[in-house]
């Protein structure tokens, strides 16, 4: 009798930003510590998705709950007034 596989897709909110040194480094704000970089924006989404796999095989493997993003996720900039530092 075969085992029947069950997989679920989880989607999260990844931040990419320019690096200094060229290239983007890609960070998961749902799961703290979950960051890479790659050289080309293609590259960094492709080990940003390597890296929350990763992250997800170490919670699973140590029984730990694995974070779900909520379907409600807004990503905004704010602006704010830069505060006057006396000298």
């Amino acid at each position: 009798m075969k085992q029947k596989i069950s997989q679920k897709v989880l989607e999260y909110t990844v931040v990419f930003e320019p690096a200094d040194e060229g290239g983007y480094i890609a960070s998961v704000p749902t799961l703290p510590g979950c960051v890479t970089q790659g050289e080309t924006f293609e590259e960094a989404v492709a080990l940003v998705k390597d890296a929350i796999a990763g992250y997800l095989a170490v919670l699973e493997e140590t029984g730990e709950t694995i974070p779900q993003e909520s379907k409600e996720v807004i990503v905004t900039k704010v602006a704010v007034h830069r505060p006057h530092l006396a000298l």
